[in-house]
């Protein structure tokens, strides 16, 4: 039997609750399929600095890279913000020790009654693949104080750009052979290296038509016509602010499941929304982002079938209900974890009759 190690960091506030759905519906598909998981459960950001004063402790590290693939919940809240270390420098850690610098956001109208600011007819269609450069530009730059002011540093490297527009294009060769690369160019130099090496990069995917795109008419683009979009490649920053916003567009927030690649090794699988303290507890918390994470993680190990599964399941839940508060619902997060099961259980009888 095929058998993969899973570590699990359950994080803060709702990380652990949706988490828990998430490795449940990993455990059903594992049956379905054939294949075997060992779940190594650490502790991770808010959880491990009460545990150990630390965010991401060295044997928390040595479990991620031993495993086949992470699933991450969430991390942060208010109670670690005054003084000392913070959740997120965790996860800034977790990203350089797997160097997954390619993230992948999908962003799609998950279900027929998702809701969206936007009209329908606007919306009708969306299906866009945000790739965001993880491990370089502001949130890894020096940064400090002065005695009267603050600085970040945007740096980038020609690798670290190189080896993410590679990705950016493999994909969408792989896909509707469009790649819109966005930067400010017009203002940052990072950026100009940006564009000049994109440009160059696209002489050896001639299948692939490229378009630049500059961040903030980006977003105005992206709020008028998201359905024009195929893959969307970007830097640290601008990736981070674009993929909330679609995902915003197309349903949800708590809809939206993401995949941290590296060259080798494992990857980081976790839902993009974060811990939620106000609702932490209360049972209301969406586990739909988490499913489809999983499903995210599944395809990556070569477990296609099993990845397809759990998504049809997640959206068969979703489309004839119910749903969390977050959708529109009344929903308990375990109701509807009960009904992606249930829906993961009909998925696979039905595909083997």
């Amino acid at each position: 039997m095929r058998s993969y190690r899973i570590c699990v960091l359950p994080g803060d506030g709702i990380g652990p609750e949706v988490t828990a759905v998430a490795v449940r519906v990993l455990a059903e598909a594992g049956a379905a399929h054939g294949f075997a998981l060992e779940i190594d459960e650490q502790p991770f950001g808010g959880a491990a600095i009460d545990a150990t004063g630390d965010p991401f402790p060295a044997e928390v590290r040595d479990a991620c890279l031993r495993s086949d693939a992470v699933l991450l919940g969430a991390v942060g809240g208010p109670r670690w913000e005054q003084g000392g270390p913070r959740p997120e420098q965790g996860i800034m850690a977790l990203r350089k020790a797997l160097d997954t610098y390619a993230n992948l956001r999908p962003i799609r109208r998950w279900y027929a009654g998702a809701t969206s600011p936007l009209r329908p007819e606007v919306i009708a269609g969306v299906d866009l693949l945000i790739v965001r450069e993880l491990t370089g530009g502001l949130y890894f730059g020096e940064r400090g104080r002065t005695a009267t002011g603050a600085f970040d540093t945007l740096s980038y490297g020609e690798h670290e750009i190189r080896r993410i527009l590679h990705t950016g294009f493999r994909l969408a060769r792989e896909r509707r052979g469009r790649l819109t690369s966005v930067d400010k160019a017009n203002v940052l130099e990072s950026s100009r290296l940006w564009r000049e090496l994109a440009e160059e990069i696209a002489l050896e995917f001639p299948d692939v038509q490229l378009e630049h795109q500059l961040v903030d008419s980006m977003t105005m683009r992206l709020a008028e016509h998201p359905a024009g979009f195929d893959v969307i490649v970007t830097e640290n920053l601008f990736g981070d602010i674009l993929s909330d916003l679609a995902a915003s567009l197309a349903g949800g927030i708590g809809l939206a499941p993401s995949a941290s690649l590296a060259d080798g090794g494992p990857g980081v699988f976790e839902p993009i929304h974060g811990t939620a303290p106000d609702i932490a507890g209360s049972g209301r918390a969406n586990p739909a982002g988490a499913c489809l994470s999983a499903a995210m993680l599944l395809r990556e190990l070569g477990e296609d079938a099993a990845a397809a599964d759990v998504e049809q399941a997640v959206i068969a839940a979703l489309d004839s209900g119910p749903v969390t508060p977050d959708l529109g619902g009344d929903a308990s997060t375990g109701e509807l974890a009960d009904a992606i099961a249930a829906r993961l259980g009909e998925t696979v009888s039905g595909g083997r009759a």
